[in-house]
C-alpha cells in the first residue's frame, strides 16, 4: 500500500505561496521606491528650471525698469536741451539784432561810395554779367547824383525815401541792392519828378523798400 503525506505537500504549497506573496511585496515595494524616487528628482529638475526662469523673469523686469529710467532721463536731457537752444537761439537774435543793422547801413554805404559796391562774389558778378548783362551793376556810376532823405527799417523790411538826378540812377541803386548779400527783393515804389526849390534841378523823388538778411 501507498502512503502519501498530504500534510507535508500542504504546508510545502503553503510556504510556496507565501514565498511568492513576499517577492510580489518586495517588487511593488521597489517599483513604489524608484516611483518615489524619479518624482522626487523630476521635482528637483522642474525646481531648477522654474528657479531658472524666476532668475530671468527678475533679470528681464530689472532690464524694464532700467529702460524706464532711461527714457526718463532722455525725456528730460531733451527738454533741457529744448530750453537752452530756446536760449541760445533768443541770444542770437538779441545779438543780430544788436549787430544786423549796423552792418545793413554799412553795407548801403558802401553801396553809395564812389569806386565801391556791393557786397557780391567775384564768381557770381562775373555769372550775372555773362547771363543777364543789363542786370550787372555800372562801375563808373556816380553815387553823389543820388540823396538819401530817410532810411527806416522794421521787421527786417527796409523803406528808402531819397532824390536822383533821373529814373537810371533809382534803378542802379535797385540794381546794387540787388546784387548784395544784404538785401533781398528790391522793389521800386512809384515815383514823381518834381522842381528842386532850391536848385531849380529836375529832380526823381522815388522810393524803394527791400528785405534786409542779419
Amino acid at each position: 500500500m501507498i502512503r502519501v503525506n498530504l500534510l507535508a505537500q500542504r504546508k510545502r504549497a503553503q510556504r510556496t505561496g507565501q514565498e511568492q506573496s513576499q517577492a510580489w511585496l518586495v517588487v511593488i515595494l521597489v517599483s513604489l521606491l524608484v516611483e518615489v524616487v524619479g518624482l522626487f528628482v523630476f521635482h528637483g529638475m522642474k525646481s531648477e528650471e522654474l528657479a531658472e526662469q524666476e532668475r530671468k523673469n527678475r533679470a528681464v523686469i530689472a532690464q524694464i525698469e532700467r529702460s524706464k529710467q532711461n527714457v526718463a532721463d532722455h525725456a528730460a536731457v531733451k527738454e533741457r536741451l529744448a530750453l537752452l537752444r530756446a536760449r541760445e537761439e533768443a541770444i542770437g537774435q538779441l545779438q543780430s539784432a544788436r549787430t544786423g543793422p549796423t552792418a545793413v547801413l554799412l553795407e548801403f554805404a558802401r553801396i553809395l561810395t564812389p569806386n565801391r559796391g556791393p557786397s557780391v562774389s567775384p564768381e557770381r558778378l562775373n555769372q550775372l554779367r555773362r547771363d543777364n548783362p543789363l542786370a550787372a551793376m555800372n562801375s563808373s556810376w556816380d553815387p553823389r547824383r543820388l540823396w538819401i532823405v530817410s532810411f527806416r527799417e522794421e521787421r527786417r523790411r527796409v523803406r528808402i525815401d531819397g532824390l536822383a538826378r533821373d529814373g537810371e540812377d533809382v534803378s542802379e541803386l535797385a540794381r546794387r541792392m540787388n546784387l548784395s548779400d544784404y538785401f533781398a527783393e528790391v522793389q521800386l515804389l512809384p515815383a514823381r519828378r518834381e522842381i528842386d526849390g532850391t536848385t531849380k534841378l529836375e529832380l526823381v523823388r522815388f522810393s524803394l523798400e527791400a528785405g534786409v538778411k542779419y
